[in-house]
């Protein structure tokens, strides 16, 4: 009788614990909530994919959108179909791997919408192939786009924040940046720096009222992988990736993704990763770390071996003849919704 009146009051003050914890969780949560409506929102790699997508729903919502990217005529046909929608979008040609051009694209933004109050870093590059077959300049591409750009464009967006004592800011790193992938190596290098910075930079903006959401990312159905670059044997590389990438379970649409991003930036939340599969990695990782080291390494040994191209790469859009037609149909439909259509 006294164990089980022992076992009562042990659920009782548990289940009391576990209230208190979700109505702190909600009174947070409510008190950081930021509509989007007549807000400006700059998305770096907003031409395409996923930035693209970020940008027609944050443009939805009621937000100024400002959207960067380095090829003029893909963010030409961004700017149309934005505009298209009846969203306020101001396009901006941009390398944001060069610090002055980061500096003036968030002074062109402040100037045209008079504020930044969510910046959305998103710029990517993919390379994909065996580590044998990258050079250093791979490794100093995706450190440049995926660490330097993102801290170019926070530290030029950081004092317009800290003048008005707020912000959010949305750094889109990977699931690669939790779990290392082979055949990945540069991107998994440089997207782990970013979820270091990004972590490191929520603890240490929080007291200026900036929110920082790391945003970790699985795979997602937006056309990508036509614009990735593949090096060694570069159709064999494009036909796994790609297949990969489409697979139901494993990947994601972009406007779920999108949905999910922008509702973790308005209430200011540390960290998403989604989808399930990538939750379960990371979740694995953190545990055993061991166990997906192995797994990645029984996973490349099924991958192409060096060879093909050597040095030199190619764009998925001209690495399509290994993969099934009907997976290359849906990527190019997707791509087609995505604006991931211009490389050749």
């Amino acid at each position: 009788m006294n164990s089980r009146k022992a076992g009562v009051t042990v659920l009782t003050v548990a289940g009391g614990l576990i209230g208190i914890a979700l109505g702190v969780r909600t009174f947070v949560r409510a008190r950081r909530y930021m509509s989007l409506k007549g807000r400006t929102v700059l998305i770096t790699g907003g031409s395409r994919g996923l930035g693209l997508t970020l940008a027609r729903f944050a443009g939805r919502e009621g937000a100024n959108v400002a959207i960067c990217a380095r090829d003029a005529d893909e963010l030409d046909r961004a700017s149309d179909d934005l505009m298209s929608r009846g969203l306020r979008v101001l396009a901006i040609p941009c390398d944001i791997t060069d610090g002055e051009a980061a500096e003036d694209l968030v002074a062109h933004v402040v100037e045209e919408f008079g504020t930044v109050d969510v910046l959305i870093n998103n710029a990517g590059v993919i390379q994909v192939g065996p580590m044998e077959e990258m050079t250093v300049q791979d490794y100093h591409e995706a450190m440049k786009t995926h660490f330097e750009g993102h801290l170019h464009t926070t530290l030029a967006v950081l004092p317009v924040m800290r003048g008005k004592r707020g912000g959010r800011i949305v750094n889109i790193t990977s699931i690669g940046g939790k779990v290392a992938a082979p055949h990945l190596l540069p991107y998994t290098a440089s997207k782990f720096a970013l979820v270091g910075f990004s972590e490191g930079l929520r603890a240490e903006l929080l007291k200026n009222n900036i929110f920082v959401t790391t945003v970790v990312p699985g795979l997602f159905r937006s056309g990508s992988p036509r614009n990735a670059y593949f090096k060694g044997q570069h159709e064999k590389e494009y036909a796994w990736f790609a297949t990969a990438d489409m697979a139901p379970g494993l990947s994601m649409s972009p406007e779920l993704l999108a949905r999910r991003i922008l509702n973790a930036a308005k209430h200011g939340q540390a960290e998403l990763i989604t989808p399930m599969a990538a939750s379960l990695q990371a979740r694995i990782n953190g545990v055993v770390p061991g166990l997906m080291s192995e797994l990645s390494a029984l996973v490349n040994w099924f991958l192409p071996s060096p060879g093909g191209l050597r040095n030199w790469r190619a764009t998925g859009a001209n690495s399509t003849g290994q993969i099934p037609a009907l997976i290359q149909r849906r990527i190019d439909q997707t791509g087609e919704e995505h604006n991931e259509m211009g490389s050749t």
